[in-house]
């Protein structure tokens, strides 16, 4: 990753790709920035953007210090979006199958997850991982 390009991988830098949305100045457009940026909170360590994040009924079952734990213990390497269905600016849901790259103990390891995402009032919220 070139020095100040965004941890999502989307190849722009991060002060115009995903720290607006991990700082509050904006809000992602479609599925695929959503999951973009939760990839860069969870690189960042942002916490309290993955819950605000996350499909409201499931926020107050957000365990914030096991996850917070998860992200800080691991070395984030890369996010690969292989494929996206709807989700765009006029969809109401979508589904974004990606690739993220993470060291853990010195073992390169990858989490491959087909997720869902739904809006609600303009926004865009993660719902949960789907079979493949």
């Amino acid at each position: 990753m070139a020095e100040g390009s965004c941890p999502c991988g989307s190849g722009a830098s991060f002060e115009m790709c995903c720290k607006p949305y991990l700082g509050g100045q904006a809000i992602p457009k479609t599925a695929e920035a959503l999951m973009r940026s939760r990839y860069s909170a969870y690189v960042q360590e942002n916490i309290p953007y993955l819950k605000q994040t996350l499909w409201p009924k499931y926020q107050d079952r957000f365990d914030g210090a096991a996850t917070a734990k998860w992200a800080a213990e691991n070395h984030w390497a890369g996010l690969t979006v292989l494929t996206v269905d709807k989700g765009g600016e006029t969809d109401r849901d979508g589904a974004v199958l990606f690739e993220a790259r993470y060291l853990s103990g010195g073992q390169l390891s990858k989490h491959r997850e087909l997720s869902r995402f739904r809006k609600k009032a303009g926004r865009w919220y993660y719902v949960e991982a789907l079979p493949e």
